[in-house]
């Protein structure tokens, strides 16, 4: 039988020196199409931190190759095929490296995601009112400023431990940061003292990572009832200068009773009232005493303050002195006049016996 042909020969020896020499890579054919891979391809950094990516391509000769970023970078690291480069303070909420490679006349690409975290370091409860009228609505508003991304963030307003409301932000966009939950709620009077908060979570344990948590600092509620009526006024009509007489304020519906806040006044002069609870109502008792300046016509006035609202009541009171040019009586017959005490007034069948004083008269004002 005759041999191979004498040219076959001549190329399959040209084909084992090409081998032995390392001009011809069996591996490198097989893998054909080469490709360019970027690691970690996805990953998720806390806003502020660092991560090292690493490029690399299966080219057995790439031209040059490099890491297209807009963030910062600290280091790079370089083999034939792969580099490796630290890029730090990632505080974007989502940026796209890409790892490129120039390989036989073409660009190979990989493109990676890196998005950015942030916990829920702040958790701020909107101040409540100072006071809130029982019986009507407020408002409970929690804001979670910069936290995110928002759809792994969870919040809850509570009162004391008790779950008002909940809502998770899942489906938001993966750029989206920070969230505000508010909620309407019925002041009640078992609300009075009542710590109201918020409650955030964001979980990233889909993602490999923790369950990070964090809450506002409680504020406190402060409930009260006060009633549309004035407060009940008992005083004399008539004070005479250095006497003194009794003078009364009531008003009942209070809530809380306690932290109700009484002002009783003749004119100018304040006076100390004892203050007697009972229930929710409350009363105040005090003793008027006027002095020679203040003759004339002059107001008392109680008025009883809470959750910032005032009820108040004024009656009229004349203050007068037995020396006086002018004071109410009564004269006979009913008919009301004025005594003077000076010769003028006085007469022979005139004695003081015959005048009734009105000084023993009460008056009472405000609500029944």
């Amino acid at each position: 039988m005759p041999g191979p042909p004498p040219g076959l020969c001549w190329a399959l020896l040209v084909l084992l020196a090409a081998l032995g020499l390392g001009l011809i890579d069996l591996s490198v054919v097989a893998q054909e199409p080469f490709w360019a891979d970027l690691q970690p391809r996805v990953a998720l950094v806390e806003r502020g931190g660092s991560l090292w990516l690493n490029c690399s391509t299966n080219c057995p000769r790439p031209e040059r190759g490099g890491l297209e970023t807009s963030l910062r970078r600290n280091g790079t690291q370089r083999g034939l095929r792969w580099l490796a480069r630290q890029l730090v303070d990632i505080r974007e909420p989502e940026t796209q490296p890409v790892c490129f490679f120039r390989c036989a006349r073409r660009t190979l690409q990989a493109r990676g995601l890196i998005r950015t975290f942030q916990r829920p370091d702040r958790v701020e409860l909107v101040p409540l009112p100072a006071w809130q009228p029982v019986g009507e609505n407020f408002t409970l508003s929690c804001r979670v400023p910069g936290a995110g991304p928002r759809g792994s963030l969870t919040i809850t307003l509570l009162r004391g431990t008790q779950e008002l409301i909940h809502r998770s932000f899942s489906g938001e966009p993966p750029r989206a940061r920070g969230a505000v939950l508010t909620a309407t709620v019925l002041a009640r009077r078992e609300d009075h003292g009542a710590n109201f908060s918020c409650h955030a979570e964001l979980d990233l344990r889909p993602h490999g990572l923790g369950l990070f948590e964090n809450s506002s600092a409680p504020r406190m509620l402060r409930t009260f009832a006060l009633p549309p009526e004035s407060p009940r006024l008992a005083v004399p009509r008539l004070l005479e200068v250095g006497s003194e007489r009794p003078v009364s304020c009531a008003l009942d519906g209070l809530f809380p009773v306690s932290e109700a806040q009484v002002y009783l006044a003749l004119g100018d002069q304040r006076l100390s009232p004892d203050i007697t609870l009972e229930g929710d109502a409350l009363r105040a008792t005090a003793t008027a005493t006027a002095s020679a300046e203040q003759e004339g016509t002059r107001q008392l006035v109680c008025n009883m303050t809470l959750g910032g609202e005032t009820r108040e009541t004024r009656e009229n009171v004349t203050v007068y002195s037995k020396g006086s040019e002018a004071r109410p009586l009564w004269l006979g017959g009913g008919a009301r006049g004025t005594g003077r005490r000076d010769k003028e007034w006085a007469g022979p069948d005139r004695t003081e016996g015959a005048v009734q004083m009105e000084d023993e008269l009460y008056s009472e004002g405000g609500a029944a």
